[in-house]
């Protein structure tokens, strides 16, 4: 298990950004690999990789995304649009003084890196997906897909959507929620197939009431829990939400790249175990034509949506693998 004192040599700094400022650990040097996390998670969700990368000779620097930990927390919902978090990723590149990155992403991080990757191709020399593959720009506005699934129920995204809802469920136990978020979303401890899905909401219920409780995944133990949700205590969670109110700002901000592909060297994690797998599974059949840099696509059996921090071996093998297939800097 990893504790927080494991996690020490570690930088942290803060830099500059538009949004005011940004929070990055920072361990290793060389090439620079920028990693960012999704919901609802900080910089620590990198525990395992940092040291990993900086011993195959990479300067890993995860961040805290805006909205996040120890990051800025603008208070306007559109202060956290797709093009202005594509600012910060820039930003943090210039503030290390570096001219590129590979930038990897989990969740809406990995939204977050493709869109980074596809915007400022100038910057995002190769781009790693963890279990969200990526789908290009267009098709129909998000709100409306949405409101569409689960028939009486109410997907989670639409509502996360509604300011202020989701943090009257999540904010009186900040810790319980988190703990039983990551145990709905791991293999060790998702509910059973035929129980009531967690990514819906019943009439007149909350999200949190089919989350499995007793225990902790294999992969968070005690003292994890408690850095996340230090965090977020310390925050509150609309700068985490706020991501979710943005999709149909996004869909208009990018509508100039509908249906475009990402063509740098690319690289896609997914858990066999993971919806965002599962239910994108024609996104994944259509990398040939999304990803043309595409390197490498793996599915982890047995692996639920935390795959950094669920199989971090792996994961680190894969990630180190196909860095190390990448063109230098220098010739890219």
């Amino acid at each position: 298990m990893s504790h927080p004192a494991q996690t020490t040599d570690a930088t942290h700094r803060l830099v500059p950004a538009p949004a005011g400022r940004l929070h990055l650990a920072e361990q290793g040097t060389g090439p620079l690999v920028l990693l960012v996390h999704g919901f609802p998670e900080s910089w620590y969700s990198w525990r395992h990789q940092l040291p990993a990368l900086a011993a195959a000779g990479y300067r890993a620097v995860a961040m805290d995304v805006r909205g996040y930990g120890r990051s800025s927390r603008p208070e306007a919902v559109d202060s956290y649009r797709m093009p202005a978090l594509v600012e910060d990723n820039v930003a943090v590149v210039e503030a290390l003084g570096e001219r590129s990155a590979v930038i990897v992403g989990h969740d809406w991080g990995a939204t977050i890196a493709a869109n980074s990757a596809l915007l400022r191709p100038d910057v995002f020399r190769a781009v790693g997906l963890l279990s969200v593959p990526y789908t290009p720009p267009g098709g129909p506005k998000p709100s409306e897909v949405f409101a569409q699934l689960g028939g009486p129920d109410e997907f989670y995204v639409s509502y996360f959507q509604q300011p202020g809802r989701a943090e009257a469920e999540i904010e009186p136990d900040v810790r319980g929620w988190l703990a039983g978020f990551y145990a709905a979303l791991s293999a060790d401890t998702r509910p059973a197939a035929d129980a009531p899905d967690p990514h819906f909401v019943g009439p007149g219920g909350t999200l949190r009431d089919r989350f499995p409780t007793g225990r902790l995944p294999s992969w968070l133990d005690e003292s994890d829990l408690d850095v996340y949700a230090g965090e977020f205590e310390r925050t509150g969670m609309t700068g985490a939400l706020n991501r979710y109110r943005n999709m149909d700002r996004d869909w208009a901000d990018l509508a100039d790249h509908t249906g475009a592909p990402l063509t740098q060297p690319s690289l896609f994690l997914g858990g066999a175990l993971d919806a965002s797998t599962t239910w994108l599974a024609d996104a994944i059949k259509a990398f040939p034509a999304t990803l043309p840099g595409l390197r490498s696509s793996q599915v982890l059996d047995g692996c639920g949506h935390w795959i950094q921090q669920e199989r971090p071996k792996e994961t680190n093998e894969l990630l180190t693998g196909w860095l190390a297939s990448l063109p230098s800097p220098e010739s890219a």
